[in-house]
């Protein structure tokens, strides 16, 4: 992630090596445009650095409608993010949903020439870009492939990449999501105009899911839904691989306008909602009442509870009725150990859980993102409202460790082969020169007869420990008889 120096207020910060951990995420969403700053620690825990949050007003169901009021939030946003920080960012993760997502379901296969080599990331690279040449309709673009599973020589359930493996035939299921190539563009044209470069984009429900969802539920089965302002995003794990996606096209904002029938403003509506809202009917609320500001002298408005919560549960029970339904589409109905897993913005109703059980018939309940967070003095940070964009940087650290740990794939697997035959070589070479060393001073009988007494000892090492004393007693009386001959003429 490339940071540079931001001056504040007079202050030099700190200048920040773009080799740190430091990545930058914008959630453009219907209600809000989010920016966040976030930083990883030596503990895989992510610090919140900074967040930006600003009104969108540009936004209509996850889809940009008007590019100069985008472009005017995700300023307002950035700014406040850097301020807060004191980091400036070039590149940003940013995050797609809105109706025109759609996903299928894919086959590829792919057939080896070789099959002497193992099957390596190369081959996994080029059977997920077979995907990329799919024929889909009119305007539509591939946003993620994502791999369900891997059959090697017809071969089933490998979910992890079987890069290592043997094999001729390598076959992948992968669920392929595609969004519409205007609202796209869109996108990218916005971060454009505001002065900032697309590191990637990724589909929000995905972001949101790794902010929010356990490791436990992801391999037993869960469904999480993502309530947002214009659109309600859900996605469906089991075994650590998605089964399902699919977006519902209503979101908080609808349930704020089926308030505005009772002659309210929409800010009043938003307020009525946020504080006084719940999803369950309760006959307490019956005698309860809020007082509401007319507009000017027109005076104040008493609404009864009851009749709030009424309108609110009436739409919410209509967005459950098509989670469930989805749910039952995907065909895990009964494989969803982890239940329903709601945040967003929207998922901060009250009572929202007791309704979604009675409702679908799954467990319930809120998915905060503080299991991925540092502490941080950021609190509002660890709220389903930034769980999209928690999501983001934690897919952005993810990628990074995938590039760097596919480099680390390619040395693992060629670097031991080449050593191993390496040491082969030297240990041949070694043997052979230890075996054809030859005395050039010793004629070639002497140097054969040597030899043969070498074999002769290593076959029968008692005979070399008794040559070996005859041999000293031997030295010691040549070495006697010559210092006497030497000291007789030395007399003389």
């Amino acid at each position: 992630m490339q940071v540079n120096n931001l001056m504040n207020s007079g202050m030099e910060k700190k200048l920040v090596d773009p080799s740190e951990n430091i990545v930058c995420a914008i959630d453009i969403g219907t209600s809000k445009v989010a920016a966040l700053v976030g930083k990883r620690n030596q503990y895989g825990k992510i610090e919140i650095l900074g967040i930006g949050n600003c009104p969108s007003f540009g936004v209509q169901r996850g889809v940009v409608i008007n590019i100069a009021k985008t472009v005017e939030s995700i300023r307002k946003a950035v700014v406040d993010a850097e301020r807060q920080s004191g980091i400036k960012f070039t590149k940003v993760h940013v995050g797609i949903a809105g109706q025109h997502i759609k996903s299928l379901q894919h086959r590829g296969i792919l057939t080896r020439n070789n099959n002497d080599t193992w099957i390596s990331y190369e081959d996994i690279q080029k059977l997920k870009n077979e995907m990329y040449k799919l024929a889909l309709p009119p305007g539509d673009r591939i946003l993620h492939v994502l791999p369900q599973e891997y059959i090697v020589d017809n071969e089933p359930g490998i979910y992890q990449e079987p890069i290592g493996m043997m094999g001729i035939r390598l076959e992948g299921n992968f669920h392929i999501i595609t969004g519409a190539e205007t609202a796209i563009q869109n996108i990218e044209r916005c971060i454009t105009i505001a002065g900032l470069e697309v590191a990637s984009i990724e589909l929000e429900p995905l972001a949101s899911a790794d902010a929010v969802l356990s490791k436990e539920e992801l391999e037993g089965g869960v469904c999480l839904v993502d309530i947002g302002g214009g659109t309600t995003d859900i996605a469906i794990f089991e075994n650590f691989v998605i089964r399902h996606t699919a977006v519902i096209p209503f979101g908080g904002n609808i349930i704020t306008e089926d308030l505005r029938d009772f002659k309210i403003l929409r800010d009043q509506a938003e307020t009525l909602k946020v504080k006084y809202g719940s999803a369950v009917v309760f006959d307490e609320l019956r005698n309860q009442h809020v007082s509401i500001q007319g507009i000017k002298d027109t005076g104040k408005k008493e609404l009864n509870l009851l009749s709030v919560s009424k309108v609110i549960s009436a739409r919410v029970k209509e967005i459950l009725a098509h989670v469930a339904y989805q749910i039952k589409l995907s065909n895990f109905e009964r494989k969803l150990i982890g239940g329903i897993v709601l945040t967003g913005g929207g998922s901060q109703l009250k009572h929202l859980p007791q309704l979604t059980e009675s409702e679908t018939g799954q467990s319930a309940r809120i998915g905060l993102p503080r299991e991925h967070l540092s502490s941080t003095k950021l609190t509002e940070a660890d709220s389903p409202i930034y769980a999209t964009g928690i999501g983001l940087l934690i897919r952005a650290f993810k990628q990074f460790d995938e590039e760097c740990s596919q480099d680390k794939n390619k040395v693992l697997l060629e670097k031991p082969i080449k050593e191993e035959i390496k040491v082969e070589e030297e240990t041949t070479i070694a043997q052979v020169i230890e075996n054809t060393k030859v005395n050039i001073n010793e004629p070639v009988a002497k140097q054969e007869e040597v030899q043969l007494e070498e074999e002769e000892e290593d076959i029968y090492p008692e005979k070399k420990r008794k040559v070996s004393i005859v041999s000293s007693w031997k030295d010691k009386m040549t070495k006697w008889m010559t210092e006497d001959i030497e000291d007789f003429n030395d007399k003389k």
